[in-house]
């Protein structure tokens, strides 16, 4: 396993990654306050709520327990985690590739492309598994689209990765995140490990390369190649 921990690729265009920020800080507190039971035990009303539910999806039933219609499940999913790993993962990734992101796409584009991205992955998982009634949640889908825009945008950059929990190495990101998704794709197929949502990951990592070159600044170039002055 490799785990992002630090990148070298200092911003250029945008002092302050609102948009990135907003987003971590919005994870945890909806996780702090209404799923971690420190606050408000609120979990399973949460997750039954405002998770998506593929099953639910064919009939378009728009009464949840809720009182959100179904499909509005493909946004709010997004923002619920199913563990303090869970999210801290998510946000992890999302601290170390989303400001480069959003500082190459700008932060009104950012957020737009981070909730397609995310949309995109929750219907991937719905197609991969439509009679599921288990609630999906979490960032990662979102967040594999920002990781399938770093990979274009900034191939070559440095960064420091913890390989095996425990050693340290610095490697371009195209051999980081090559590896992270070959790993999804395998997980994907094999379905190895049916507790995690490997198609949603996929699904929006291929949305998140497919949208990169129409969301990013004109002057910002693809794979990491020179900016236009």
């Amino acid at each position: 396993m490799v785990i992002p921990l630090y990148d070298i690729n200092p911003r250029r265009t945008i002092r302050v990654p609102w948009v990135t920020y907003t987003l971590i800080l919005t994870c945890v507190f909806i996780y702090t306050v209404f799923q971690s039971g420190l606050a408000i035990d609120a979990n399973f009303a949460s997750v039954i709520g405002f998770g998506m539910v593929p099953a639910d999806f064919p009939g378009l039933d728009l009464s949840t327990s809720a009182g959100i219609p179904e499909p509005l499940t493909l946004l709010t999913y997004m923002f619920l985690h199913g563990g303090w790993v869970h999210l801290f993962g998510n946000m992890l990734f999302l601290w170390v590739f989303g400001d480069n992101v959003e500082d190459a796409m700008g932060s009104v584009r950012f957020l737009i492309f981070y909730l397609l991205a995310g949309v995109a992955a929750g219907i991937a998982f719905a197609v991969s598994a439509p009679y599921s009634t288990t609630p999906l949640v979490g960032a990662s889908g979102a967040i594999a689209g920002i990781v399938a825009a770093y990979l274009l945008l900034y191939p070559r950059v440095k960064m420091w990765v913890l390989i095996l929990m425990r050693l340290p190495l610095k490697l371009s990101a195209m051999w980081v995140i090559g590896g992270w998704l070959a790993f999804q794709i395998f997980n994907a197929i094999t379905n190895v490990n049916q507790e995690t949502a490997w198609w949603a990951h996929v699904g929006g990592f291929v949305v998140g390369a497919l949208l990169t070159p129409f969301m990013r600044h004109p002057d910002v170039p693809l794979f990491g190649r020179d900016r236009v002055a």
